[in-house]
């Protein structure tokens, strides 16, 4: 085979003359960034993905902040109790027993009465 250093070479954009290319198996930047080591995205996705323990005394304080008008914390306590209502949502419905049941109804009557004036009549 002919060697390919006889052979003619055009230089130009995209195309450096011969002796100042990098040599075969050298990086062009050797104290880049090294192999393995992680960019913000990574970490952050790492970190958002990690289990929180919440304290309820935390809890407290969150509610007692957005009761108190902290818009951060109103935030936050909105967007926990949408994730606690949609956990909520995704559990199966539990039946109340006969006795439960019978006292539910009572208390919506009550309510209904109240709701149309029906109570105030009957004293």
């Amino acid at each position: 085979m002919p060697d390919d250093d006889n052979k003619p070479y055009r230089v130009g954009f995209g195309k450096p003359p011969k002796p100042s290319q990098f040599r075969k198996g050298l990086s062009g930047n050797p104290k880049g960034r090294p192999k393995g080591s992680r960019n913000l995205v990574t970490v952050l996705e790492r970190t958002l993905k990690e289990k929180v323990v919440i304290n309820e005394n935390a809890v407290k304080q969150l509610v007692n902040q957005a009761a108190s008008g902290d818009l951060a914390a109103m935030r936050q306590l909105s967007a926990l109790a949408g994730s606690a209502e949609d956990e909520q949502l995704a559990r199966p419905e539990r039946q109340l027993d006969q006795d439960d049941q019978e006292v539910m109804e009572n208390v919506l009557k009550r309510l209904k009465k109240y709701a149309t004036g029906e109570e105030n009549e009957n004293q």
